[in-house]
């Protein structure tokens, strides 16, 4: 009887194995039209290297340990900056969003700022930081900062005034409001703000190495198209690639852990 009843449905399975299959379909899918394209001549292989080649070209990066050097110091840079940049965007977002003066004050510079393309402040950046490891830093800060103060905000405002009025009516303190409540209801937003900021941030870091760098995946790319390199490159879009969408899905397993109690 126990072991009827931790029986996973046949539906269930089903589905699960037809999600797990559709999810493989596409990069298959891709990776054959990859190969049928170099076998079918209309491209030179020095434009067009067929998958088996970048997967050498990837195996030799790792052997040599070049690929774990760019790879590093590429994940360096947007944890660092990411962390500085979503420090800095909760802070804000809070602030404009309890306090009617700072958003009177602050909220057009940073909606005017925001609609600002981050890559457009790159040259701007390196004529006061230079190419070194403070301007990475700052673009991943800057790319991050926005997208979570603006979750912030959203969340902050929409946590419901009698809240507020309870609290102050029981006299809560402030540290306790906002641990009990403002922590706990804003949580869905910021996470989600965190999330989207974290793959800004990479897509950003990864454009700005292309731009100014000597060292990193955006390097490897752009050594690899100075040399002509194409499986340098495709290999550097691989990785970008793949380091991307490992950073989205572990947000969103974070970020569905962390919001379970709502759908409980």
């Amino acid at each position: 009887m126990a072991s009827a009843a931790l029986r996973v449905p046949p539906a269930d399975t089903f589905r699960a194995s037809r999600s797990a299959l559709s999810s493989i379909v596409a990069p298959v899918a891709l990776l054959a039209l990859w190969q049928l394209a170099c076998l079918s001549g209309l491209f030179p292989p020095q434009v067009l290297v067929p998958p088996s080649e970048v997967a050498r070209t990837l195996l030799e990066l790792a052997q040599s340990g070049e690929l774990e050097r760019h790879i590093g110091e590429s994940m360096f840079r947007l944890a660092t900056g990411f962390t500085i940049g979503a420090l800095a965007g909760l802070a804000f977002g809070a602030a404009i969003a309890l306090s009617r003066l700072a958003e009177a004050a602050l909220s057009p510079f940073f909606l005017a700022l925001w609609q600002v393309p981050v890559i457009a402040f790159v040259p701007m950046l390196v004529i006061f930081l230079g190419i070194d490891e403070p301007f990475k830093i700052a673009i991943v800060a800057l790319a991050a900062f926005f997208p979570v103060a603006l979750a912030t905000f959203d969340g902050v405002r929409g946590v419901p005034k009698a809240w507020f009025d309870v609290a102050r009516v029981y006299r809560t303190r402030l540290p306790d409001l906002i641990w009990r409540i403002l922590v706990p209801a804003t949580i869905p937003s910021v996470l989600t703000g965190l999330r989207v900021a974290l793959t800004r941030a990479w897509v950003v870091l990864v454009a700005a190495e292309l731009l100014a760098a000597d060292s990193g995946i955006g390097q490897m790319m752009e050594m690899g198209r100075q040399l002509f390199r194409i499986d340098v490159v495709l290999a550097g879009v691989v990785v970008s690639g793949v380091i991307g969408f490992a950073l989205d899905w572990g947000a969103r397993a974070i970020e569905r852990r962390a919001t379970r109690w709502k759908t409980a």
